[in-house]
């Protein structure tokens, strides 16, 4: 019985933590240009992850990649910079893509 309790707490500390990662992508706009499987303006999270899956550091690269804003990664269209978002927020939106935006 209190392993099915761990295990239905678990389960929904990360639906909060997936639904809190979605409303701070909404919040910041992300998803004008983002989807989680399809690319729109820009690439979907899933891609993302993907390009990224494997690399050293990838969470950190791409926290200050959502920050600085860019182009010529995913083609010309550049992606604004979210120079107002913290670096808190920022890598949890990074930690969240690479994971598939699940």
């Amino acid at each position: 019985m209190n392993r099915l309790l761990v295990m239905l707490y678990l389960s929904l500390l990360a639906c909060s933590s997936a639904q809190a990662s979605l409303d701070l992508a909404n919040k910041n706009a992300c998803t004008a240009c983002h989807a989680v499987a399809k690319k729109m303006v820009g690439p979907a999270y899933q891609d993302v992850a993907k390009k990224y899956a494997g690399q050293k550091d990838a969470d950190g690269m791409l926290a200050k990649s959502i920050k600085a804003g860019g182009s010529g990664k995913w083609g010309p269209v550049p992606m604004p910079a979210q120079a107002g978002l913290s670096d808190a927020d920022a890598l949890t939106l990074a930690k969240w893509i690479l994971g598939g935006a699940k």
